[in-house]
């Protein structure tokens, strides 16, 4: 295990980007396997939302067993995650553009938002791991704006399908745990684009 993340208690929320589960869910593994105290929390569309990509309750229960705690899914019970839990890092992963638009413009309205907020008061490092369709587009102001945020970090990402969706941004997951390294250090992991 590094000695970077060797004791750390690290958040780790996931918003709706349905898509990406099946790309996310090895790293979310071979993160657990490092020995680090993982805190799941997800949101309402991450928990809840059937598509074809799989039923929410299904992830839900995946990540359960991954982490082996409960899952954070509401807003009252994501605010402790400042001042009681005390994390080390949160992650997001993946962020979607509704969710960087909502910490891009202070709105706190689901438990991953709520999450961001509370951790945040701590001055500690939130990671970004983006999916968003509008990241060449309407979000990329608010990528913009939380590049320039401080203890916010992204995983390196980049266009995932440049001719079909040439808006497109999503993070190179497979990045996750050298971009926790860094996170941790208050770094922000380069080259960013990828």
């Amino acid at each position: 295990m590094s000695l970077i993340l060797k004791d750390k208690k690290i958040g780790l929320a996931i918003t709706g980007s349905s898509c990406n589960f099946a790309k996310i869910f090895p790293e979310i593994q071979k993160l657990a396997d490092t020995g680090v105290d993982l805190y799941p929390i997800m949101s309402t569309a991450a928990a809840t939302y059937n598509t074809r990509f799989g039923k929410g309750e299904e992830w839900k229960e995946k990540l359960k067993q991954i982490t082996g705690k409960e899952i954070i899914t509401t807003i009252v019970d994501a605010e402790p995650v400042g001042p009681k839990l005390d994390l080390d890092l949160l992650i997001v992963i993946p962020c979607t553009g509704n969710t960087l638009a909502k910490l891009a413009n202070g709105i706190t309205d689901t438990a991953v938002t709520m999450a961001c907020k509370a951790h945040l008061r701590n001055q500690k490092p939130l990671l970004l791991g983006i999916a968003t369709n509008d990241g060449l587009g309407a979000n990329g102001k608010n990528i913009g704006l939380l590049l320039n945020t401080k203890n916010i970090y992204f995983i390196p990402f980049g266009q995932d399908n440049a001719i079909a969706k040439a808006n497109s941004l999503v993070a190179k997951f497979d990045m996750l745990i050298p971009s926790i390294e860094e996170s941790l250090s208050k770094k922000q992991i380069q080259p960013i684009i990828k």
